[in-house]
């Protein structure tokens, strides 16, 4: 391949002769790509061969990027008018990474260098124009599964320990033909080659409660990638908001990965001397367009042969964000920034522009057509047969629905369970069966409103519990079903499933207290019905609090669009107005209360019940005015509209979670 050892310092990686090693390794051709990518990672006995080796290297080109989002022109102050106008974002980046190459991307911010690292990664939607290419092929569900995205943001669980974090995500990401045990190693394996070992029993932790630095979260998101054993290693800004040497560990890190074969790509905003000289390559942006692309030692001859030279001694790195930022390297000048007119600052960035189009954008794309003339069997052959089956997943259906349960009941025991949640139902429901205490049968008022008690507050505090959910499990959605982690329809059930004894433990202890401190009909079969009305109302409006989550995916908003909801449902319930006018006596069905209402009154009397209505006088509870508005008859009907209920709020939050990008 003598067009990528003309540009690549390190060709022997993606030899033939590295391709034949690795298909023994994986018992496979030498010119075949798995159909199912996760499979080409075995069980390595060597920690080291595991670590420091990939096994199907990737070559990344990107060609002519170009991103264009939608902005906003107010228009002038004459018209009025607004018009819309288009932001170009990547302005015609291109470039080259290879095997065991470090590739970093510089510039100021707002340059757009997540956007193009979001676009490599197959991450971007929009109006992207260019081509990308791995292997001299298209972005596909098998480069996804041997590509490791490292986001600038750690998402991590943060009731999770550092060891279950990285043993979830390997039961997920690791295919089945390997043992729990083997991928267990695995795990073993990133925590001592990411220096982890000291903190792996440690809690994550989040904004209400300490857990690791920041230096272990950032390493842990990336030994979350290195379990998958990638080929190509994509990270934003991983020294972001650490210091000069927990900055240094992560980079040498990196180095030594990307020593095994693995095309790294990162984003960084301004690394000291000692970070920059361990990069291979460099894309220098400003303004979304390209200023520099080349090796990374050799830059700063290139910036003095285009009469950008200093006399000073500076950090590589600090000199090209100088110039990214139209500032000359004259020391007069860096020390009285201030002092340079935006008119020269441009006069800079177009001699820079020019420069570039002149010395390096012919020779690259000339470099890139050689190299378009070189075909990767093993690639191409994988990708179509990709293409012909399918994406392929590394796990089953049930098998991810089975390690979602579980990591969901370990990391939401904490929420479901604290002790300030607790103690707000249990106080909520004694001083409820204080007030209600053994109310006679004669008081038939007052044990109406018990009951409209029960479907108000469990109507009404599982929704606002639910809106919560999605909102908050947003970003670490996104992360993980783009990594291609798990189906969606398995995550959403191990969720609906993983709620249920967790939500239901606690109005469950409610009904115990408050149905026999009030004086409720004391038969045991009643209780059961009563008991399990009282939990299909909290699925039910646990299910409207999931849809209104999922489809806003803002929690202040969902907030506002609950309260208004459970203020309808309130009033139309059948208890505060029971003659509603004609006109809008349809909102009462479409509250699930009046419907759990209505089930707790058929439940507790029938129409042969009599009250004492006055001393000595009975009168029948059907005819009372607050249950004759409700009635008792067609419950199975009332059952039925709960039930279409339960499955419809929540087959609209399944769709509305299939948007979330």
């Amino acid at each position: 391949m003598p067009a990528l050892h003309s540009v690549a310092p390190k060709p022997e990686n993606c030899s033939p002769d590295q391709r034949m090693d690795d298909a023994a390794t994986t018992n496979q051709p030498a010119d075949a790509a798995p159909d199912k990518p996760c499979l080409a990672y075995p069980l390595q006995t060597n920690t080291q061969s595991f670590l420091q080796r990939a096994l199907y290297p990737i070559v990344l080109k990107f060609e002519e990027i170009v991103y264009k989002v939608g902005g906003e022109d107010k228009g002038s102050c004459c018209t009025g008018k607004s018009s819309a106008r288009e932001k170009t974002i990547l302005n015609g980046v291109t470039g080259m990474v290879c095997p065991g190459e470090i590739l970093a991307m510089l510039g100021p911010s707002g340059s757009g260098k997540t956007t193009l690292l979001t676009a490599l990664g197959g991450r971007l939607y929009g109006k992207l124009s260019g081509k990308v290419t791995y292997n001299s092929q298209p972005f596909s569900g098998s480069i996804k599964r041997l590509t490791g995205f490292v986001a600038q943001d750690d998402v991590l669980y943060p009731h999770l320990t550092v060891k279950e974090t990285l043993l979830f995500t390997a039961l997920l990401r690791l295919p089945q033909s390997l043992t729990r045990e083997e991928k267990s190693q695995h795990v073993e394996s990133v925590i001592t080659e990411l220096g982890l070992s000291r903190c792996r029993n440690s809690m994550i932790g989040g904004p209400l409660f300490r857990g690791i630095s920041g230096g272990e979260k950032k390493r842990v998101s990336i030994g979350q990638e290195m379990l998958i054993n990638p080929s190509l290693l994509l990270l934003d800004e991983p020294t972001s908001g650490l210091d000069s040497t927990t900055a240094l560990r992560i980079i040498t890190t990196i180095k030594r990965l990307a020593t095994g074969g693995r095309t790294v790509v990162t984003t960084i905003h301004q690394p000291s001397s000692r970070l920059y000289h361990m990069f291979d390559k460099v894309v220098l942006l400003s303004e979304g367009c390209p200023i520099y692309y080349g090796s990374a030692p050799n830059a700063l001859e290139y910036f003095s042969s285009i009469g950008f030279s200093t006399p000073l001694t500076v950090n590589p790195a600090d000199l090209m964000l100088d110039l990214a930022n139209g500032i000359k390297p004259d020391s007069s000048n860096v020390i009285e920034q201030g002092n340079s007119t935006e008119q020269e600052r441009q006069s800079v960035r177009e001699t820079l522009l020019s420069a570039y189009d002149k010395n390096i954008s012919t020779t690259l794309k000339t470099e890139l057509c050689n190299l378009d003339s070189h075909s990767y069997n093993y690639a191409v052959d994988g990708s179509r047969r990709s293409q012909a089956k399918g994406e392929q997943w590394c796990t089953s259906w049930w098998h991810q629905f089975k390690v979602l349960l579980m990591r969901g009941l370990k990391e939401r025991r904490y929420n479901a369970f604290n002790r300030l949640r607790i103690f707000q139902v249990i106080s909520v429901a004694f001083l409820a069966g204080l007030l209600w205490w053994r109310t006679p049968t004669s008081h038939i008022a007052d044990r109406v409103a018990m009951l409209f008690f029960f479907a108000v507050f469990w109507g009404f505090y599982p929704l606002y519990n639910a809106v919560f959910t999605f909102p908050q499990e947003r970003r670490m959605l996104i992360k993980e079903r783009s990594s291609g982690m798990y189906r969606l329809s398995s995550y959403f059930l191990a969720k609906t499933v993983g709620d249920l004894p967790l939500e239901l433990a606690l109005p469950t202890a409610f009904t115990f207290i408050l149905y026999w401190m009030g004086g409720l009909k004391p038969e045991p079969l009643t209780f059961t019905l009563s008991l399990l009305i009282v939990l299909f109302s909290v699925l039910v409006s646990q299910s409207l609090g999931l849809a209104f989550g999922a489809i806003l995916m803002d929690v202040k908003q969902a907030t506002t669009l609950a309260s208004v909801t459970t203020l309808v449902f309130l009033i139309a319930g059948g208890y505060y107005v029971q003659q509603i006018p004609p006109f809008i006596l349809w909102l009462k069905y479409l509250s699930y209360s009046f419907y759990c209402f209505k089930l707790l009154l058929g439940v507790q009397y029938n129409d042969n019940d009599y009250y004492e209505c006055s001393k000595g006088h009975y009168c029948r509870v059907a005819d009372f005015p607050g249950v004759k508005a409700v009635g008792f008859n067609h419950m199975w009907v009332d059952v039925s509209v709960m039930a279409m209920m339960l499955v419809g709020y929540r087959f609209i939050a399944y769709l509305a979670l299939h948007r979330v990008r």
